[in-house]
């Protein structure tokens, strides 16, 4: 219980500080209405909201309603969203996710996490997404950036390996009224300051509240006599030498290099 509380007291003070610095807490994907929201929130799934705000205007033109794309094939849909990553299957969700909406829920889209579950392509994590930004619904969707930032600044268990147990560690944590606040200052700070591969430490508000800049402090000194002409990279763990190296992501979610030989992480350039 002490932990917990602990983890409270920071969880409040970096919401504070990230509102000090972010000033636009909200999502980034275009969109006038709650069904625009859906759509979009479905194609983003693996792929940037960038690509995704340059397809839906098109998208969104031939079919402005869910009416309409409920009488659209999947043929017709997937031009108009060829460069998103996964046509084929968002196709298919989408098509069949405005039906449903059609037959079930009179073409609106529903407020609820729970019901909005049962559209085709829509998991956990849009669904919140949805509940949360276009209702006002207190839900904290967990994306990769979410789940990054939340292992790194210690608020989500080192044990927790998937999203959801990563959204009830946030629910346990964050401030209560915060929680989609919260979602969208953890995923701007994820995408553009704490990076997977190499996070702009110098430049984060955080630092004396992460644990993860803690850990990096106390990385190995670079190791001295190894020889390249054996190999760009030496192995610490099994002492050999390899021409390249696997980028494996750690339980905090940051692409690592790893041996490819014996999956080690404690790896050394040989210049």
């Amino acid at each position: 219980m002490q932990q917990t509380a602990g983890k409270k007291v920071r969880a409040a003070e970096i919401i504070r500080r990230l509102r000090e610095v972010i000033s636009r807490p909200e999502t980034e994907l275009d969109h006038r209405n709650p069904f625009e929201l859906l759509v979009a929130v479905v194609l983003s799934a693996q792929c940037t909201d960038a690509r995704v705000n340059q397809t839906t205007p098109a998208l969104f033109e031939a079919y402005p309603t869910p009416e309409a794309l409920s009488r659209a094939t999947v043929d017709e849909v997937f031009p108009l969203i060829r460069s998103i990553s996964y046509p084929n299957n968002k196709a298919k969700h989408l098509v069949g996710l405005a039906q449903r909406l059609c037959t079930v829920y009179d073409g609106e889209v529903p407020e609820s996490i729970d019901a909005l579950q049962t559209l085709p392509g829509v998991g956990r994590k849009t669904a919140n997404v949805v509940a949360s930004v276009a209702f006002g619904v207190e839900a904290i969707p967990v994306d990769t950036h979410v789940f990054r930032v939340g292992h790194r600044l210690g608020l989500a268990r080192r044990t927790s390996k998937t999203p959801r147990a990563v959204e009830e560690d946030l629910s346990r944590v964050l401030p209560t009224g915060t929680w989609a606040e919260g979602h969208h200052l953890f995923i701007l700070l994820g995408r553009y300051t704490c990076l997977a591969r190499a996070p702009k430490c110098e430049g984060c508000v955080l630092t004396d509240l992460c644990p993860h800049f803690d850990r990096l402090q106390k990385l190995p000194a670079p190791r001295q006599g190894l020889d390249a002409k054996r190999g760009p990279f030496f192995c610490g763990s099994r002492r050999h030498y390899l021409d390249r190296y696997d980028e494996v992501s750690d339980r905090n979610g940051t692409l690592q290099p790893t041996c490819p030989k014996c999956s080690s992480q404690t790896l050394f350039e040989t210049r």
